[in-house]
């Protein structure tokens, strides 16, 4: 279940080939099916069972992805401000220490739930079966690295992680702090340079959204790529 080395190594690729597929849903050409956005599909599928107007509908659908960008983008840099934005981009697996502050005191993967939670997002600018293609693989593909990275941990550490870990959830987050607060103060520049991505692509749904056109979102979230990957340059390096 876990991934392998080359996986971990690879993964930023590898989101990015699951999302360039999911946008592109080549399979809808091949069988000639509609090229529809799962964002108006939702809209019209509310409005056609009358429970609210099209207009409405698109509105809170758009909303939705507002909120889930914004979620997304706040919970990476809150994890990459403790963990530092280095280990974040690292291709190998770090085990200096156990981080028990900021978000890693509530859940163990606040940067996978991120990713989880940013697909949401994405996937309403895609084709619908490139939306559920998405979710499914990228739901897929985190399960594997979680599984990768807590072995890797446990070999690490031993019994003090497996404390932590039987304390403190996977992915959905406790209400209450379920750990002491490691002594680790965050930074939070190299947090925030570190996950401009996140930010582009919420700013992207907040100023283009409002012009309902799908096509406008995605062209921010390629700029904001394009941004955050010449701003890695300006990274401390572990």
């Amino acid at each position: 279940m876990k991934s392998s080395a080359l996986e971990f190594r690879l993964r930023f690729l590898i989101h990015a080939i699951i999302y360039v597929l999911g946008f592109s849903a080549p399979w809808n050409y091949w069988l000639h099916y509609d090229t529809i956005r799962t964002w108006q599909l939702l809209a019209a599928t509310v409005a056609r069972r009358g429970w609210l107007g099209f207009s409405a509908a698109t509105d809170a659908f758009l909303i939705f992805g507002i909120l889930c960008a914004l979620a997304a983008a706040f919970l990476r840099t809150w994890a990459a401000a403790y963990l530092d934005s280095s280990i974040v981009e690292s291709a190998s697996m770090h085990g200096d220490l156990i981080v028990a502050a900021g978000p890693y005191r509530f859940l163990r993967n606040p940067l996978y739930l991120s990713i989880s939670i940013h697909t949401l997002a994405l996937a309403l600018l895609m084709p619908p079966s490139g939306a559920i293609f998405s979710i499914v693989l990228i739901g897929f593909f985190q399960l594997r690295l979680i599984a990768a990275e807590e072995a890797f941990l446990t070999s690490k550490f031993g019994e003090p992680y497996l404390a932590y870990r039987a304390k403190v959830p996977s992915l959905l987050p406790a209400l209450t702090p379920r750990v002491p607060a490691s002594p680790i103060q965050p930074k939070w520049p190299q947090a925030f340079l570190g996950e401009l991505y996140f930010w582009g692509v919420f700013l992207s749904f907040v100023i283009a959204g409002w012009r309902y056109n799908s096509f406008l979102i995605i062209r921010g979230v390629i700029i904001s790529l394009g941004i955050s990957l010449v701003a890695r340059a300006f990274l401390p390096k572990r």
